[in-house]
């Protein structure tokens, strides 16, 4: 019992440490003078990226066998398919509810409906598609060759985990200079939580909510997964299935977390800027830290979620090179996570 309370307190702050981490990183953001796409794709990306690539580098620099350095595998894999998938699917479900609200509040203030309904309007215009299909152009090559890498062994592939880090380099670097696009959807910011009473808080006080919320986020994530880990026996689920299925969502929680604040905000654009700019630290970083101390080796299970990954990542693309992108088509990018959830049960039995 003392477990499933303990999942619920876990999930609670990390909730409630995301919505004081948002309100920081947007002020953070305005400090450096970076983007606004920018405050999602690297500032927010990199702190709510934290707990899984923590548990990477622990499993794969500590590990005592190769067996638990795997786990670091493990762990590099599956963040990309639960943000590809649930994060995604969660995002789109929460945007179906806000304009489900914003309509019928209209309509009771005008008595007249807005002119679409809330799953046929699409997510921006054909700008807008382009702009949110980058960062999956970047994420897709990049994955391919890290699973590809996963089915090969040579003398010199530990030496590739180099590349990857060079890799996310450029895009950051990209992301930092980068120039946003005329923006309307950005509201005033919000008054700083450790400063409520000032227009403008100083910046020592915008550091300091960053980086506690950073540490409160990272310390209840990993509490949340171990008390997954001690759940799943309880529900009859076997270890293998608990590391593959729950763990990468426990780990993806605070990405999650963060896109429900930020549509609840009306600030979508940042929702899924922090979700694909997460997805590119997780194709990367991990990545590298896998390929230097371990073998990177894929067994079944791990080239199934790559493939899960890849496929979700091309129906996002299609949609959103057809300027077809809408709440609804966005929600079912968590079916391909059942379809990983089905396909996993034959190869692990």
């Amino acid at each position: 019992m003392i477990h499933f309370v303990l999942l619920i307190v876990c999930a609670v702050a990390i909730y409630l440490s995301c919505e004081w981490f948002v309100n920081a990183v947007e002020w953070l953001g305005e400090r450096l003078n970076v983007g606004k796409m920018a405050v999602g794709t690297i500032l927010a990306a990199f702190g709510t990226a934290l707990p899984e690539s923590v548990v990477t580098l622990v499993a794969v620099t500590t590990g005592a066998d190769e067996e638990a350095r795997n786990i670091g595998v493990g762990a590099a894999m599956g963040g990309p398919l639960a943000l590809a998938t649930i994060a995604y699917g969660v995002t789109g479900a929460v945007l179906l509810l806000k304009r489900r609200e914003d309509r019928a509040l209209a309509l009771q203030e005008t008595g007249m409906p807005p002119g679409h309904g809330p799953a046929d309007e699409a997510l921006g215009n054909e700008k807008d598609m382009k702009r949110l299909a980058k960062d999956q152009k970047w994420f897709l090559p990049i994955f391919i060759v890290k699973v590809a890498l996963g089915l090969v062994t040579f003398a010199f592939k530990p030496a590739l985990g180099l590349l990857f880090f060079a890799t996310y380099a450029v895009y950051f670097w990209r992301e930092i200079r980068g120039e946003d696009d005329e923006d309307d959807e950005e509201a005033e910011l919000d008054p700083l939580k450790f400063q409520p009473e000032k227009s403008a808080p100083d910046s020592w006080a915008v550091v300091a909510q960053t980086l506690l919320t950073v540490v409160i986020i990272f310390f209840a994530s990993q509490l949340f997964v171990k008390q997954l880990h001690a759940i799943g026996p309880i529900l009859g689920l076997s270890a293998a299935v608990t590391a593959l299925l729950l763990s990468p969502v426990a780990t993806e929680l605070p990405e999650i977390m963060n896109a429900v604040i930020w549509v609840r905000q009306g600030k979508t654009k940042l929702a899924l800027a922090n979700i694909s700019g997460a997805m590119m630290i997780q194709a990367t970083v991990p990545s590298g830290l896998g390929l230097l101390f371990t073998t990177w080796q894929f067994d079944g299970a791990l080239l199934w979620s790559g493939l899960i990954t890849m496929a979700a990542i091309v129906y996002l693309l299609l949609t959103m090179r057809a300027h077809k992108l809408t709440p609804a088509r966005l929600t079912v990018a968590a079916a391909f996570y059942a379809v990983f959830a089905i396909g996993l049960v034959p190869i692990l039995s």
